[in-house]
Order: C-alpha cells, then structure tokens, then sequence
C-alpha cells in the first residue's frame, strides 16, 4: 500500500475528533489529473496587479552581506563582477552585484507563495507535520532555539533570541524574538509598504481577541523571519473573528484534541525558502556556538547536512516510534530526505540534499560533454538564458541553447540526472516541489497517499495562472548568477587547524594519491579529460536512445594506456583543482557503480508523470541498462557472522530514463561525509566543526575503500546483512529495518478501492473476517485459516471472469464504509515486528490500485499487477494476525512474519533492492578486477583527496 506507509496518513500519530476532521480532509483531496485552472493567491488578491509586478522585481537589499565569505562587502565586489563578466559581457560591477544580490534573496528569503501549501499538508498530516510549532520554544516541545542543532538540525537565525513567554503581537505564540542592534539592523524584507502581500480574505481586517482589537496585517510577500532560517511567517487569511473566537496559543501547544483537529485555523502560515534545504554553517567558518551563528558563519551553498528528517516532520517523534510512518521516516539519515514523499513515486529513496558548488565550472562541462537535451511540448516552455532581458549578443550563455530552445545544454541535476531542461527551468522546479502553485500541483496525484495516476504539472496552466510562478520565473536568473559566484569550493586548508589534516601538495605520498586518483577515480570524479573523451559524448548519436552505445565507447577507451597516460599528466598539473567540478556530470548506469538500485529508477520524471514538463525528451528515451542484480530479504535469520543472506535476482532495468546516475561532485569532499546518494557510508558527526567533519570523513573513506567494513549497525534501525554484488561476491551490507513493533492505520473513509473489493473479498475467502474492535477496524482469522495455505486472488477471482461478473460489488467492507457512524474509524494493521525491513512495506507497487477490478476489461499486466498487491496485503495482514494471535514477540515474531508475507510482499514491490550501503567497489577487492588497494595507497589517496 502506497508506502504501505502512506496510505495510512499519519493517521496514528493521534486521535481523532472524528467526522469533521475527516470529512474537511476528504473535501481537500485533490481531482487527480482534472485541471481545473485554479489561479493561485496572488492572482486572487485584491491588490493582483501590483503585487506580482513587485514580487516579479525581487528585493535588492544586500541584508546577508556577511555571508558566503562576504562575497558582497563593498571590498570583495569586484569577485563577482569578474566572475559574471565572462558570461554577461560588459556587465558593469553594479549591475554584477545587484544580481547577486537579489538571487541570494531570492535563494533565503523568498517561498514562492508555498505557506498555504505547508499549512494544507498540517491539516492533510492532522498537525503532526507542523512548521509553527517547528519555530516555536513551548517547554514541551520536544526541541526549541536552545537545541535545535543538537537535536534536529537546523540552522538558527541571527539576530534571535530564544523566548518561551506567550507574545500578545504574535497571537500568544512562543516564538523567537528579534534583538535589534548595530549588528542585526532591521530586517528590510518584512516591509510590508515595499514589499505588499497578497490582500485577501480576512487580512487588513480588525479583530476582537481577548477582549483586546488586533489586526490582522497583510504583511509582505516575504512574510517575517521566524528565528529558523528558511522559514517565513505569513498571516493566515482564512484567521477570521470566527477563528480567532476559538483561538488559544495555550491549547494549541498542549492539548491534542484541540491542536489536531483539523478545522483549526492557526493565525499564521509557515513558508519554506530554499535556504531550509541548503543553508548550513560555513566549514571554513564554523560558529563557535551552533544555535546561535552569525551571518558570516553561514554558507548558502553548502545544505542542509545535519537535518534529521524524522525529526523535523514528526513533531512527536519521541512518542511516535511505534507508528509506522515514523519508522519510514527514520530511513533518511541526517541529511537525507525522500523528495518524492509528497508527489509519491512509492518508492523509498531519502537522497543528500548536496552542496552546491562550482556551478560555473559545472556549467563549462556540460559544454564540454555536449550534453545537450531535446525538449518537446510542454518541456519548451522553460526559462532559458536566451530570454533574459538585455543579454548580450556575445554572450557564452546564449549558446546554450539552439533550435528556438528545443535543444539546450543541461547540467543534470537530481540524482539521476532527470532535471535535464536547462540550469533556470531545473531552479525553477525546486519550488514547484515545495510547494509554489499548489493549487495546479496537487491536482495532478494524492499527496502522500498516491496509489493514483499522477499526471503532469504544466507549465502553461502555472503561467497562465498563477503570479508566483511568473515573479518566480522573472526572479531566477539572477538566483542562477548568485550561485555561480558563491558555489566556489569550501577549502580545508583555510578551515581553523585544517592546515594540521593536510600533507605537502608535492609530497611523495600525495603523488601517489594523484596517481590513484587518475586511474581509479578521474572518469566519474572529473570535469577535465582528454580531449578525446569530449569526442565520444558530444555527438548527437549520444542524445537519447544512443547513450549506452557512447558510455560503452567510453568505458573501453578508459581501459587504453592512452587515456592512462593522459590523465595522469592532466591531474597533475598546478591548477587541476582549480575551476574543476570534479564530476562529469554525464550519467553512468547503475551497472557500473553497483549501488542501490531504488534511486535511480524514481518515476517522477518519465513520461506522463509529474514532472514531465521538466525533464527533456531525450531523458525519456534513454535505453535500458540493462540486467541488475537486486537483493532482498525474504528471511532475516542470520546463518552466519555476516548478518542474514539477502536473496539476489537479476532485474531488468526499465528504459525510459531510469537506471542511471549522475557521479557526485567531490568539491569539498572532506566536509561532505557521510558518503552515497543517502548518506548511509560512514558515521554521522552532528557538531559540524572542523573536527566533526574530518572525522566523519575518514570513517567514510575507510568503508567506502573497504566494504568487509560496511556490515557494522551505525544507528538504531540497520541490520546487517550479506547480499550478492553484480559481480558475484558477497559482501556485508545494511538494511533498514523497523526498530519497534508499529501499526498501520488507514481512515476507513479512504481506504483505497482495490483494498476495500478485491483485497478484502480475497481475505474472506482466505477465512478472514472484518470487525471492530474498540473503536478500530481490523482484519481477524479463524485458528482453522491460519492453518492453511493461502489461497491466490487469481484462483479467488477466477469464478468471477467465468460467470462473467466484476468482482467489485462483492466485499461487505462497503457497508462500513458507506456508515456514517464510521466516518471517523480506522483500519488497523499490525503489529509489523521490528527487524522487518521498511522497504519491503514502503515500496508495493500501487500504481494500479485506483483501477477497478474489472476481469473482463483489464489488461493482462493490469490484473497481474493487481493480483500481486492483493496477494501482498492478504499475506501482510494475516501475518499480523498470526503474531498477536498467537503473542509472538522479538525474533520470533519478526522470522514468523518474513516466513508468512516477504515472498509476496517482494512480488508485488516497485523496487526490491533493500542494500542502502552497497556498490562502488572501485580500488577494492570487490572491483570488477578484484584488485583493490593495499593500505598505503588508501592512505595516499586520502590524504589527496584532503585537498578537494
């Protein structure tokens, strides 16, 4: 079930109020793929016309001056007009810096308009996920300004100071409170006269509160600064005289059955910049308090690499652990987040939110490579660099794209290289996905839940209707030349005692870590080659369907003495290092690096699906890459001291765009760990010093280069394991598994079609039956059922297609549904024993669950598809019966589970890769060549890559 996760919606992290918290949940989900052309906030404000002009201008006050180096203190200036210079051609230094200026703004301050989308998803969560109290200081919150560093991750504002004291201006909030000095002048993105926010329902209206009159300010479409960088404050229009006659701070931070009804309107909204995600402390410049930084202690570029993503949307989460959904949320490691959750692909691949860095040199090797996209239909309506206004003729950006910007040269951004439309179209994405014209984005899926069709996000109907998007669209070509000033690289040799970590760049050792590094590394981890390689890639047969045939010539010239030769000469040169993105960029097939496969396969962006207008046509032709071999559990007893075998099949990898990966960049690589697309290689260090980041960078390197290490549980919720590498070796390797028994719970009122007909009529023909008990619905067996094989839907519906009749009319779950004595119910599954792997639940496969079951008419793979979820949830709940039945606890529970439901949980999963820390076995023993380094080249190669 969607994530079998998510299709309980964070119902169990509380109790309901009942009918009026489901039926206003019910009347928000969205009309899947209808496209009703609803315009946005700002087009229905009362001021539209002036408020888009202004957000479409941005702000230009130079407020973060100290941070990313200080780059655009009056001394430091003339580094950003030397580094826009070459792309916009007699830009004078102001104009250089104004742009600057107004994309870092842009970058910290601006959401797009994405508060009323943060406050939808508190009510759609029943206030579990709520950024309110996330910025607020109530003494049982289980985090405040004092901690939030230690304990979630994330980055103070300066210029705050903690305040626990209810404050009458913000509605009896608890919320941080701003000092005003020399050092943290006023805040100038708050002025609401300069910058006017949408005027619309209940704000500029005067309220009665307490006795008291207050109004409820229109404010600015910047909102105001919450003490959480990244988060804004905006007054929430819906606050009527009604809402505020129910209005209690108190209440609201203390009393569930007041703060989780979902018909509370709360007085503010909370948006989310961009800066939540990337903004982190400087490593060069660490703070020497974590929860209280300065501005120049603070990078832009650098992301979010210490956020606990478990923490941050589960306000609960110490309560929380025997929910599920917790549970799913704890498989993202600090600095890690699944950015599908919302827009569902039911697939589980929390991914690093990476630094940005040397997006100019990044953008010089997409040059190079000729990694060149084609765009169709929708895709061509993004922002390219040739629409800026005043661009220069001789402008190097204006050969970026050609053919009236249907072929364009594209950085690959995300993981798998799917943002492929251009550098402004791929930003332009980013705050789409949190959140920036929800009104069109949520109609296209069932947010979290899924389990529907997904259909486009159109770029026509955001355009047409929707002023953030247009001021988003005017806003992000200067945001795209603040980060190719302030992506430079963070350099341990200017960090406080980084010089004592450093060996003599011309040192022995270190030459010998070039050595290695030409060899082994250089043709994934490097954006200067030889020539020829350029060749290879940058010809239009390498667009699309052609790739793999280009990487094949690839691989085989790197097998060439020539290409050895050259590349060490190239690595070895002086400025190697300099201007290098020390990435190709160019997307590598998962056959290569052996990694988990999950990732890589996201649906996202193929055709038809939500972000089909953001990725190029020639993403959505790339070739299969072939047979992968994936490993999962079916049994988790361990045989042996390398943790239990995970069985291996080969998968052919769909076409389509999936099963490739773009190679990280290894810029900074020493305050980046711990490594992987999911930050699963090497232990985190929360304090984010010098110190911190060094030591979580050599016990990465020291797995990363020996993978017999990689079987050791580094936090609650890895279980060792041994799976099989493509090239046939067993190696130990983790699993995410449940750390404590937990439930499911679904709303009856939204209990997916195919699970209320198909499931539960193959239930009762399995000897089960539907009942409740206390209040819960839940699925119980005969002691005679549990003694007998499992019957298949397919043998179950069989009788059906020979009398010719639809199976949907069957199950008598309908009538408890149809109840509106029910409305508030759930249905309870569980227990799920701890030590069963999270993604054998989290990624079934319900792309066909809103189908009917119609034996007559579905296609053969739609009603195969369908018997294997259906045989998945059959197997899952009676396993769960079983073990309360019976009292089954610990191992026993966990085995007897596994024994009862993996196989056919397995059969029905959208990808049953389960290794988190598998692959890349390049200068290990493990490599296709089975030669790994000895100990002394590990340590030269470490001690070189130092300097990155």
């Amino acid at each position: 079930m969607q994530k079998i996760a998510l299709l309980l919606v964070l119902l169990s992290f509380t109790t309901m109020t009942a009918e009026a918290q489901l039926l206003k949940l019910g009347q928000k989900l969205p009309l899947v793929g209808k496209y009703l052309d609803k315009k946005d906030e700002a087009m229905l404000a009362e001021n539209s016309k002036d408020l888009i002009a202004k957000m479409k201008n941005g702000a230009a006050e130079d407020y973060y001056m100290d941070m990313d180096y200080g780059f655009s203190r009056p001394e430091n200036q003339d580094q950003i007009h030397k580094a826009l210079q070459p792309y916009i051609p007699g830009i004078t230094k102001a104009d250089a810096v104004k742009a600057f200026v107004k994309g870092r703004n842009n970058w910290i301050a601006w959401t797009g308009g994405n508060d009323k989308f943060w406050d939808y998803l508190s009510d759609y969560t029943f206030g579990n996920l709520d950024l309110l109290k996330l910025v607020s200081n109530d003494p049982n919150q289980p985090y405040s300004r004092s901690n939030r560093w230690e304990e979630i991750g994330l980055v103070n504002e300066p210029c705050y100071v903690k305040n626990s004291e209810p404050l009458p201006e913000r509605w009896g909030l608890r919320l941080d409170k701003r000092v005003t000095s020399a050092a943290c002048p006023p805040e100038p993105f708050s002025d609401a006269k300069k910058y006017p926010g949408a005027k619309l329902g209940a704000r500029g209206t005067t309220l009665t509160w307490k006795g008291q009159q207050k109004t409820l300010e229109v404010g600015s479409f910047y909102g105001y600064p919450t003490g959480i960088i990244g988060l804004r404050l905006f007054t929430n229009p819906k606050f009527d005289q009604k809402a505020a006659n129910r209005w209690d701070a108190n209440r609201y931070y203390n009393d569930p059955s007041y703060y989780n009804d979902p018909t509370l309107v709360k007085p503010y909204r909370v948006g989310m910049s961009c800066a939540f995600c990337h903004v982190g402390p400087n490593p060069v410049l660490p703070p020497a308090d974590f929860n209280n930084p300065k501005w120049a202690n603070l990078s832009s570029n650098v992301g979010a690499q210490y956020y606990w993503f478990d923490r941050v949307f589960n306000f609960n989460y110490k309560k929380s652990v025997d929910n599920f959904i917790y549970q799913l949320a704890h498989t993202a490691r600090p600095g890690a987040l699944d950015t599908s959750l919302v827009s569902s692909d039911q697939i589980n691949n929390p991914r690093t939110m990476n630094a940005v860095y040397e997006l100019g040199a990044r953008m010089h090797a997409a040059a190079k490579f000729g990694n060149w996209e084609n765009l169709k239909d929708g895709e061509t309506l993004n922002n390219q660099f040739s629409m800026m206004p005043g661009m220069p003729k001789n402008s190097p950006l204006l050969a970026f794209t050609k053919n009236n910007n249907a072929t364009v040269l594209s950085p690959r951004v995300l993981k798998d290289g799917a943002d492929s439309v251009g550098v402004l179209g791929a930003l332009n994405r980013v705050y789409v996905n949190i959140g920036l014209f929800s009104e069109h984005w949520l109609e296209n899926f069932v947010p979290v839940i899924g389990g529907s069709n997904i259909t486009p996000f159109q770029i026509k109907k955001a355009a047409a209707n929707s002023g953030y998007w247009q001021a988003n669209v005017n806003q992000t070509p200067d945001l795209a030349m603040f980060l190719m000033v302030a992506s430079k690289k963070d350099a341990l040799a200017a960090a406080p005692d980084g010089a004592k970590y450093l060996k003599d760049i011309e040192s022995e050792q270190i030459k010998l870590g070039k050595k290695l590094f030409a060899n082994n590394c250089a043709a994934c981890h490097s954006s200067k080659l030889p020539e020829k390689v350029y060749g290879i890639f940058n010809r239009p047969e390498c667009v699309g369907a052609g790739y793999m045939k280009c990487w094949n010539q690839y691989t085989e010239y790197t097998k060439t003495q020539e290409y050895h030769t050259q590349i060490e000469a190239i690595v070895n040169q002086k400025d190697f290092l300099d201007n290098n993105f020390l990435s190709t960029d160019i997307r590598v097939p998962m056959t290569a690096i052996d990694t988990n496969l999950c990732s890589s396969i996201a649906t996202n962006a193929i055709k038809d699906n939500i972000w089909d207008n953001f990725a190029s046509s020639s993403y959505k032709a790339l070739p299969s890459v072939g047979t992968f071999r994936v490993n999962y559990a079916t049994t988790m007893r361990s045989g042996n001291n390398m943790g239990a075998l995970l069985e291996a099949e080969e998968m052919e990898v769909p076409a389509g765009g999936r099963g490739y990966l773009r190679p990280p960049s290894l810029v900074s690589l020493w305050s980046t760990a711990p490594f992987f697309q999911n930050n699963s290689l090497g232990k985190f260090d929360y304090r984010g010093t010098v110190e911190g980041r060094m030591a979580s960078f050599e016990d990465s390197m020291k797995r990363l280069l020996n993978p017999d290490l990689r079987g050791e549980s580094l936090r609650p919720g890895e279980a060792k394991v041994t799976y099989t590498s493509i090239y046939g070796d067993k190696i130990p390797g983790l699993v995410d598994v449940i750390t404590n028994d937990s439930y499911i719970k679904i709303p009856i009122k939204f209990v997916p079609f195919l699970l209320k007909t198909a499931v539960f009529k193959t239930i009762l023909a399995n000897g089960g039956s539907f009942e409740e008990q206390d209040g819960e619905f839940v699925v119980t067996y005969t002691k005679e059922a549990l003694e007998k094989p499992v019957i298949a839907a397919n043998e179950i519906f069989k009788k059906d297609n020979d009398k010719r009749k639809v199976a949907q009319y069957d199950a008598p779950i309908d009538n408890a549904i149809a109840s509106e004595q029910n409305v508030g119910k759930v249905l309870k599954i569980g227990p799920l024993p701890a030590g069963v792997p999270i993604n054998l639940l989290s990624n079934i496969d319900l792309t066909y669950a809103g189908v009917k079951l119609d034996v007559l008419f579905a296609p053969k793979t739609v009603l195969q598809a369908q018997y294997e979820l259906i045989d998945a949830i059959t197997s899952l709940t009676r396993a769960t019966f079983e073990i309360k039945f019976k009292g089954l606890k610990g191992e026993v529970a966990r085995d007897r589970f596994m024994e009862l439901a993996a196989k056919d949980l397995v059969q029905a999963s959208k990808c049953p890769d389960m290794t988190v820390n598998r692959g890349h076995y390049f200068g290990t023993k493990y490599s296709r060549n089975k030669v790994g380094f000895t100990q002394a080249e590990q340590e030269a190669l470490i001690e070189y890559l130092k300097h990155f």
